[in-house]
């Protein structure tokens, strides 16, 4: 656990050291992230999708069901590489969910289940760790919700990396940005998913730590 914490520390440091480093250069073409964004939804022919902004720093995200691009303060107005990276990655989302990717229809369809597991996850360890001298069955219940979200931390790592697959290749192909301004924007994704990699894997230790209590338990009766 100490390792997956230290590990998370560091990516979440070095992804926002490469944002910083590549908000301070800037786009050849001198477009903004939501001209980048609304540019590859055009080109994919979407039209029901809106670029907006929204506050915070490293916020951005697609909302699938009111078919928004939200762009961070830092992204939506900023005209340099790391913008153009982020803002394509988003739309990138967009596209999944215009082309029914699969595995965001998974992902999507894992939410309502999710929120409210989230909702009482905790409290139901907690009381199950409490009372596994009298029976396992709330800790079992506990540990089933937590495997719950752990499995939809995994099926998030496709659904991003398809995403940031998609950003670079139409970077590439529309000529968005250099040779030398794909490799960064490469890069800032790159460190971006990783941050979804570590969530994955904690969560998973986390799992791992309660089915070993659940275990024990089961074990002294």
């Amino acid at each position: 656990m100490i390792v997956i914490f230290a590990a998370s520390a560091l990516v979440q440091w070095r992804l926002r050291s490469k944002f910083r480093q590549y908000s301070e250069v800037g786009l050849r073409n001198g477009m903004s992230g939501r001209e980048v964004a609304e540019h590859m939804l055009a080109d994919y022919g979407i039209t029901d999708v809106r670029v907006i902004s929204t506050e915070g720093q490293l916020t951005d995200h697609y909302n699938p069901a009111d078919k928004t691009v939200n762009l961070s303060e830092g992204v939506y107005a900023s005209r340099s590489v790391a913008a153009a990276a982020v803002a394509a990655h988003e739309c990138g989302h967009a596209v999944q969910h215009a082309t029914a990717y699969s595995m965001l229809k998974f992902r999507s369809a894992m939410v309502p289940a999710l929120s409210v597991a989230s909702r009482y996850m905790q409290w139901i360890i907690l009381i199950g760790i409490l009372m596994m001298q009298t029976t396992p069955v709330p800790l079992a219940v506990g540990v089933g919700l937590f495997a719950l979200t752990t499995l939809f931390s995994f099926i998030t790592l496709p659904v991003e990396f398809d995403a940031s697959r998609r950003a670079l290749a139409w970077i590439d192909q529309k000529g968005i940005a250099t040779q030398q301004e794909h490799g960064m924007a490469k890069d800032a994704l790159k460190w971006a998913a990783l941050t979804y990699v570590v969530a994955a894997l904690g969560s998973l230790a986390t799992l791992l730590y309660y089915v070993s209590i659940l275990m024990g338990g089961r074990r002294s009766e």
